[in-house]
């Protein structure tokens, strides 16, 4: 999908198309997100900065075009993490939003910190 006309970049412009005329949608989004609230300063500060972008994108979806994918991966990230907090053991949702959402984030998969409780999360499986 690293072409502008691919499948992810017409789905992130239907988002942004959806939050103009539907922003209701938007707010049932953060609404399922403030159910994870509290849980991890990491996801919290995470979620506070995707509020702000979200914000500005409502005010002028046509101004942000280039910025969808950007915005859609960051909603997504944050959702995924929300669940992960409400549903799955400490051990996989603590790795998740530190190697997802904090600051030393890295999308490359096995990375994760060193301080991740790797026990823990093997033993869910």
């Amino acid at each position: 999908m690293a072409i502008w006309e691919g499948a992810g970049n017409v789905i992130a412009l239907d988002v942004l198309r959806a939050m103009a005329t539907e922003p209701e949608s938007v707010d049932a989004f953060f609404a399922e997100l403030r159910l994870a609230a509290g849980a991890s300063p990491t996801f919290d500060d995470f979620t506070a900065r995707l509020r702000e972008q979200v914000s500005a994108v409502r005010a002028a979806p046509q101004d942000h075009a280039g910025q969808a994918r950007n915005v859609v991966e960051k909603m997504a990230l944050a959702l995924q993490a929300a669940l992960l907090i409400r549903f799955a053991p400490a051990a996989v949702a603590d790795a998740f939003t530190s190697s997802r959402l904090g600051g030393d984030r890295s999308f490359n998969y096995g990375n994760l910190p060193a301080a991740s409780d790797f026990a823990g999360i093997l033993a869910r499986t």
